[in-house]
């Protein structure tokens, strides 16, 4: 199992490339959030809400995810960052597998 986090500037974003997603199989899972983001832009300190994305994949959907959320994502620079869990329940992963294409 994969985690990507990406995070989007509205809700209507974060819903369509996690739709997507999932509607590709390309995730099986994907939770949306809204944050609060602090960071240096452009040599400037940015406060803005954002909507934090967590995807659940598999390690053989990783590639072909980070490529869809590259290409669909609506920021200059998108933050894509692969968590790899050391534990995941058998039965859950075992229901990713299932509902990501290799």
């Amino acid at each position: 199992m994969k985690m990507i986090i990406t995070t989007c500037p509205d809700q209507m974003s974060a819903e369509k490339i996690a739709k997507d997603s999932i509607k590709a199989k390309l995730a099986a899972c994907v939770n949306i959030t809204k944050v609060r983001s602090i960071y240096a832009w452009k040599g400037k300190i940015e406060d803005t809400e954002e909507f934090l994305i967590l995807f659940k994949t598999t390690e053989k959907g990783t590639d072909k995810l980070k490529d869809s959320i590259r290409k669909n994502h609506p920021y200059e620079v998108p933050e894509i960052v692969e968590i790899a869990p050391e534990y995941v329940n058998e039965k859950y992963l075992s229901w990713l597998n299932e509902n990501v294409i290799d």
